[in-house]
């Protein structure tokens, strides 16, 4: 059952304000445009993505320079490897400035920003675009983000989810704290708004606390719609309590059927309609006029991957330093045990109950920093609709993150042939049926 979607797949753009895609060497391709510090470059992917119909651009963030592999940032930086990351709110500004639908998601960290600071930027987002903002919510990864901060290391994986719930009772707090009627703009009167329609919090929490009340009244949405990324068993009960657009990564149908329905079974003990649970996956699309012209842009699109990517990017990911093992040194239990930024994947490695890798199999099957990081479309615009048509059809999810190997072409190419083909398969709607981000997911207004 897909709601109020109708039957209508989810499609968002996976972006990042930075010097590359999703894809760490996509900035080496002749046809990427290296204009990634100004606004135009993002109101040129806006435009493209509204005229292909998506419902947002989602754009993933970290708030530190991958340093982890041998404790430097000399790789990323002479080898561009995510090196440059701007700061979020006036892109999604900017892109929104430049399209009249499109919803803009922007990644937050509930470590690192107070929970009053997230409630009123992500508030006013959401009024100077007309209900169109999105928050990701995100625990932060790695130490390298905690020490920009002034932090040795982070709190511990579960920590760090427990003070997240309590900055989204604070946050949601404060956005209730406003009524829908409160402003009442009586100029005869001289009443600006009703006091008895405006509260304060007064949160008292184990980690957290807030007075309130938001000096922002409520949001055109109600609440910015909530999303997030988190698949270890933490991540997705949180996501459960919380998330109305939930990102999660698999690689064939049974494993997103599987994961659409954890969460949504974990959902119904929190109250919530699981089906008010909006489930989407990210995947490049490599759309070519024929199937060959599209994997030999494929094959070029692999050549501009740079050994040093894979171990930079999963240092990162992992917290862990990769630089200070032999290919051949084999894992243990202990080295899982060190590895404290992605619970999710060390949980795998010990379910799966076999012997564990060696660190150059470990680099290799992760296949972080490459392309086939994530599932890889590629073929003509059908094949590409076909597959991805038949993963929503069967309920794998409810929709995309279409990630790009090239900016802007890759979307370009996406709109301009994929798009239609979907249209045409009537899993796809053909344009916005409202004028929030929240009315065009088919979600409720809090």
């Amino acid at each position: 059952m897909r709601g109020d979607l109708e039957g209508k797949m989810i499609l968002g753009a996976f972006l990042q304000a930075a010097n590359c895609s999703n894809y760490a060497a996509s900035w080496r391709h002749p046809a990427s445009d290296p204009s990634f510090l100004t606004a135009s470059f993002y109101q040129e992917i806006a435009r493209t993505l509204e005229a292909g119909k998506f419902h947002f651009g989602f754009i993933d963030d970290r708030l530190a320079m991958p340093s982890r592999f041998g404790d430097s940032v000399e790789d990323t930086i002479r080898h561009g490897i995510r090196a440059v990351k701007l700061d979020l709110i006036p892109v999604v500004m900017a892109m929104s400035l430049a399209t009249r639908y499109l919803g803009v998601s922007a990644t937050y960290s509930t470590t690192y920003h107070a929970p009053f600071h997230i409630a009123r930027l992500f508030s006013t987002v959401d009024h100077l675009t007309g209900g169109r903002a999105a928050w990701n919510v995100v625990t932060s990864l790695n130490d390298s983000e905690a020490q920009n901060f002034g932090v040795d290391s982070h709190e511990g994986h579960d920590t760090r989810y427990d003070q997240a719930d309590e900055a989204m009772e604070i946050v949601t707090g404060l956005w209730d704290s406003w009524a829908d009627d409160a402003l009442v703009l009586d100029k005869g009167a001289g009443v600006f708004a009703d006091p008895d329609r405006v509260s304060r919090l007064d949160y008292e929490g184990r980690w957290l606390r807030s007075r309130g009340p938001l000096t922002v009244p409520r949001a055109p949405q109600g609440y910015p719609v909530v999303m997030q990324a988190g698949q270890s068993d933490r991540g997705r009960e949180f996501a459960a309590r919380w998330a109305e657009v939930v990102f999660a990564v698999f690689r064939d149908i049974e494993s997103g059927r599987r994961i659409c329905a954890d969460i949504r079974d974990r959902s119904a003990k929190y109250g919530r309609d699981p089906n008010d649970v909006k489930v989407v996956t990210a995947a490049y699309a490599i759309v070519g006029e024929t199937e060959s012209m599209a994997r030999e842009k494929l094959a070029y699109v692999e050549s501009l991957a740079h050994p040093s990517d894979t171990p930079v990017l999963l240092s990162e990911l992992l917290n862990y330093d990769f630089g200070q093992h032999s290919a051949d040194e084999r894992m243990t239990d202990a080295h899982l045990d060190a590895i404290s930024g992605s619970r999710g994947m060390a949980e795998r490695m010990r379910a799966a109950g076999e012997e564990y890798p060696t660190f150059g199999d470990f680099l290799r099957q992760s296949r972080r920093g490459s392309i086939w990081e994530l599932p890889v479309f590629v073929g003509s615009a059908a094949q590409v609709a076909d597959e991805m048509a038949d993963w929503f059809t069967q309920e794998a999810c409810d929709g995309f993150m279409v990630a790009a190997p090239y900016l802007p072409g890759a979307y370009q190419d996406f709109a301009r042939m994929v798009v239609p083909d979907l249209q045409r398969r009537g899993v796809c709607h053909e344009d916005y049926g409202a004028e929030t981000l929240r009315g065009n997911l088919g979600l409720a207004r809090p």
